[in-house]
């Protein structure tokens, strides 16, 4: 049981770290700034003339590192390209698909073709988790339908991508349409809180902070990083903090007799107050297992 709980856990990373797939040096230093996965891309962080090389690199690197301490995600290219098709024969071709924990779908819009997508993949790895990237108004408007495929894990927000899809600047104010829907359809399809895009903000820390806190106030349970300097903080913005933790514990040892209305620090507290502070407690207690099960 314990195992099965683990293994569970560990298909639900918080913090994921993008590196170019053109770039082996930076393979195994991006492991050992501890981000929950690592996303090795084939897609916008590679030029098209190096796609070729970065296939090859990532390949080599799979075959020769059996495990790692955090889990590996490949993106790769749009499912309508051309490029997409070479990904497909090149991933079907590679050996110890286990050593892939899962597959980034980026410009996710028709559902009919990713399902068939996803359906393949599993086929390869039934294990694989694969993640639905929404970046586009297309993709959006069928974010619902999306969601719904079966075999899908997962739903990211490409913020980058949907600002120049839309034309529209990179505020809040402008994706609060998109984020509030595509935590909507992951909720409805019974899916994971799903995963904010990127802040391009590398050094400023605050503005990595600012921004995971508020995509997690919207209900999101996870970001894209593009620099492990944001690990940390985007890591401590999706968890919950000793404030958080001391008030859920009093409200656990308040409702201990199995009352469902109790008073905790002078305030009314019933069953969906007590579901959140145990929700905070299993978090904090998942988070710990992962990391002593990665020290391992």
């Amino acid at each position: 049981m314990k195992t099965e709980r683990l293994n569970t856990i560990a298909r639900l990373p918080i913090s994921y770290l993008f590196v170019p797939g053109n770039r082996p040096e930076r393979f195994s230093k991006a492991v050992d700034a501890a981000p929950d996965a690592i996303i090795l891309d084939l897609e916008d962080a590679v030029h098209p003339d190096s796609k070729s090389a970065a296939r090859a690199a990532i390949w080599a690197w799979q075959e020769r590192t059996p495990s790692v301490a955090c889990q590996r995600y490949i993106r790769l290219n749009s499912v309508s390209s051309a490029l997409f098709r070479q990904d497909m024969t090149w991933l079907g071709d590679m050996r110890y698909p286990e050593r892939c924990a899962g597959i980034f779908l980026p410009k996710a819009e028709c559902p009919e073709a990713l399902s068939q997508v996803v359906e393949r993949l599993l086929a390869w790895n039934p294990q694989l988790q694969i993640v639905a990237i929404i970046e586009t108004a297309k993709g959006l408007q069928q974010v619902e339908t999306i969601a719904a495929i079966p075999g899908l894990a997962r739903l990211a927000f490409g913020s980058l991508d949907f600002s120049l899809d839309i034309n529209c600047s990179q505020i809040p104010e402008a994706f609060l349409y998109a984020r509030n829907r595509i935590v909507l359809a992951s909720r409805t399809a019974q899916l994971p809180a799903p995963i904010d895009g990127v802040t391009p903000a590398i050094s400023e820390l605050a503005v990595v902070k600012q921004e995971s806190h508020y995509a997690r106030s919207l209900g999101f349970g996870a970001k894209l990083c593009i620099h492990p300097a944001q690990l940390s903080t985007v890591q401590k913005a999706f968890l919950p903090d000793a404030r958080q933790l001391a008030w859920a514990d009093r409200v656990m040892r308040a409702v201990a007799d199995g009352s469902h209305a109790v008073q905790v620090d002078g305030e009314m507290v019933d069953l969906p107050l007590i579901e959140l502070a145990q929700r905070l407690l299993d978090v904090a207690d998942q988070h710990s297992l992962v990391a002593k099960a990665s020290a391992c």
